[in-house]
């Protein structure tokens, strides 16, 4: 499957000033994601669509009858889409009418499954805002036994007394600048908590939401997920389930927990985020997925998400063409999924600064903002590279959908038997086969910033494992154990060559 996430917040044809405010810079709304639109997704082989921002959170705009936040506690002028302030409503920045803006949100789940495509949403177990003081009573909470002290720098005068756990598991009443200062710890030592978000997740399953990509699980019990999930599924067996899970440790017990998806952060993403920077050599991506097993089909592979920052930014690959080998691996060496972060199909380098966030490679969630490069694909204003990057994401992950070879085939890595020598890198190339039903094919990433002329040597064993025999006429090297295939790979690219016959 590919999940494509989009900021709805950020997204549209909007000139904004840094740190504008919702009634300078406005918002992305429901209806801006029109039919036309939903189709443009289709050519990126989309399955699922996750909505990021959907549900009311903080932020310091004033909406009528809505009660406003305190300032003070907020992240930016928008304020983080993770500090969940009303579970059953939808951010009404996102609405036309804000009178209508459910109804709008219906209408985007509406249009959506009609172009073909699931609806994922964020759900957020593990805390909410520091001022949402319905739904939830105080045995939901862990009270610290004294008052808030809010860092200095947010001149806040915000009390709370007894302070509250806050929601990255500070146990004390002196959270930093740096912490969640703006959420609080919810409490599942209490089984009231586990029926009221069981309820969210009900609530939102009956707006037509086909599955969840779930915050911070390892902050959350597992059991939890394991109840809420079975209970879920009793009607709708359909439904599936993302964890934003970072521990590699921990992959099992949430693979177990009932997700379908996990993150595979720590994994496939740091490993390849240090080779495309030069700090890992490519040969370390083998021993990642050896560490999954049987688990790599349920992992979630990205370059790109929310908190990380745009693969084409400074402090990345540079440029959206210079991650096209590491898009090759995440998307062709197995089956696991692939989220893409809208704008880094066109190499979005998020080099922006918006408000409250500085320049730091990523598109900011705390601020109303607009992508450069989204708002000149509206406009049909690609630049030529743009224009470039775009068309081989479109290719890329068409074959990874939808060629057999890649969507159902096994694979074989071949960096065992290709050490670096005088016609291989293995500091910077990495190779491996892919086959299904007769067909083999080998591939050679490229990361060096060169064009490369390499020999791959391709053992006997791997054409057993797919049950392809090595044909005579094959020229071997040695006859009895395997033969070299020759790659010619630009700088920054990748190779595939079908080695069937």
């Amino acid at each position: 499957m590919i999940i494509y996430q989009l900021l709805l917040r950020a997204f549209g044809n909007r000139t904004c000033v840094p740190g504008g405010s919702y009634a300078k810079n406005g918002s992305g709304k429901f209806n801006d994601i029109t039919d036309e639109m939903l189709l443009k997704l289709k050519k990126l082989s989309v399955g699922a669509v996750w909505y990021t921002g959907v549900i009311s959170h903080a932020t310091r705009t004033h909406f009528r009858t809505l009660p406003d936040c305190d300032p003070s506690l907020v992240k930016g002028e928008a304020g983080s889409p993770y500090a969940i302030r009303n579970w059953f409503d939808v951010d009404p920045a996102l609405a036309v009418n804000f009178d209508n803006r459910m109804a709008e949100f219906e209408a985007l789940v509406e249009r959506t499954h009609r172009a073909g495509m699931k609806v994922i949403l964020d759900f957020i177990p593990n805390h909410v805002f520091r001022q949402y003081h319905s739904y939830f009573t105080p045995e939901n909470f862990y009270p610290l036994g004294e008052p808030l002290h809010l860092p200095e720098s947010l001149h806040s005068s915000y009390v709370e007394n007894p302070a509250l756990a806050t929601g990255n598991n500070v146990f004390h009443a002196w959270p930093s600048v740096t912490d969640w200062y703006d959420t609080v710890k919810l409490n599942y030592e209490q089984r009231s908590t586990w029926s009221k978000m069981l309820a969210v997740l009900k609530f939102w399953v009956g707006k037509g939401v086909d599955g969840f990509r779930c915050d911070m699980v390892e902050l959350v019990p597992a059991e939890f997920f394991d109840w809420a999930f079975r209970a879920l599924r009793t009607d709708r067996p359909d439904l599936f389930f993302v964890a934003e899970v970072y521990g590699k440790e921990n992959y099992r017990k949430y693979a177990d927990a009932g997700f379908d998806l996990l993150y595979d952060k720590s994994g496939f993403y740091d490993a390849l985020r240090g080779v495309v920077r030069g700090e890992r050599p490519a040969s370390c991506l083998t021993q990642e997925w050896q560490f999954l097993g049987d688990l790599q089909p349920r992992m979630l592979n990205f370059l790109e998400n929310h908190d990380e920052q745009r693969v084409a930014s400074d402090f990345f690959a540079g440029s959206g063409k210079a991650a096209f080998p590491a898009l090759a691996v995440s998307l062709l060496f197995n089956t696991a999924s692939f989220l893409l972060y809208f704008g880094q199909e066109f190499g979005e380098r998020g080099m922006e600064a918006e408000g409250f966030s500085g320049v730091d490679g990523r598109t900011s969630i705390f601020d109303y903002c607009a992508v450069p490069s989204v708002r000149r694909f509206l406009s049909d204003r690609l630049t030529v590279e743009e224009t470039v990057v775009y068309k081989e994401y479109c290719r890329l992950l068409r074959i990874a959908t939808g060629d057999a070879i890649f969507s159902k085939g096994k694979t074989f890595d071949l960096m065992y038997v290709n050490p670096t020598s005088d016609h291989f890198d293995a500091a910077r190339q990495f190779a491996w086969m892919r086959g299904y039903a007769g067909s083999v094919m080998a591939i050679v990433a490229n990361f060096a910033d060169h064009p490369v002329d390499v020999d791959v040597f391709i053992p006997r064993e791997a054409y057993h494992y797919f049950g392809v025999p090595l044909h005579a006429d094959i020229p071997a090297c040695p006859a009895p154990t395997g033969h070299l295939v020759h790659f010619h790979v630009a700088a920054h690219d990748y190779m595939r060559l079908d080695v069937s016959r």
